[in-house]
């Protein structure tokens, strides 16, 4: 399934922009191509570039790209629980503070990036072994109801906006 078959029920207004970043592929092949060009950028990028924060108080691309694998996981979980029809309602997360507390700006750039590559193989391997019916479940997270399928591609997209900004601001 791609993202234009999305119901405009399945995510609130407020993912539309991530969504719309996520491509014209397929769910799996999204996640494949996006994570294989998300580290084909990030590994382009100097490790001296890596402790670089455009402007005081903004994120260093280390503690940027932590917070993509925080959100990965987070989300990821989120799409677990949602596929196997756990109702409880799950919380939201503080990515401030998860940035803060990350420790991203004392690990190397080889660090982070195995650490990236490894998720995604985790979460491509979690959402290829979803169901179509399990794709179409829903869940709540910080009080919104979300699709599990939606969840995949508000990961892609999320990673490709945060490469922008790294394109724009950063380099």
């Amino acid at each position: 399934m791609t993202k234009d078959q999305l119901n405009a029920n399945e995510f609130i207004p407020y993912y539309q922009n991530y969504i719309d970043k996520a491509g014209e592929l397929n769910l799996i092949e999204g996640l494949t191509q996006n994570g294989n060009a998300i580290c084909t950028f990030l590994e382009s990028i100097s490790k001296e570039k890596y402790d670089y924060a455009y402007e005081d108080g903004k994120w260093t691309i280390k503690e940027l790209i932590q917070h993509i694998i925080d959100t990965e996981r987070v989300f990821s979980f989120r799409a677990l629980a949602f596929a196997r029809k756990d109702k409880t309602l799950l919380p939201g997360y503080d990515q401030d503070e998860y940035g803060i507390t990350s420790n991203a700006n004392k690990r190397t750039k080889q660090s982070i990036l195995k650490e990236y590559k490894a998720l995604r193989v985790a979460t491509i391997a979690l959402f290829e072994s979803f169901t179509d019916d399990m794709l179409k479940q829903f869940g709540n997270a910080s009080n919104n109801d979300i699709s599990v399928r939606a969840i995949g591609f508000v990961l892609i997209g999320h990673e490709n906006h945060h490469c922008n900004i790294i394109k724009e601001r950063y380099l």
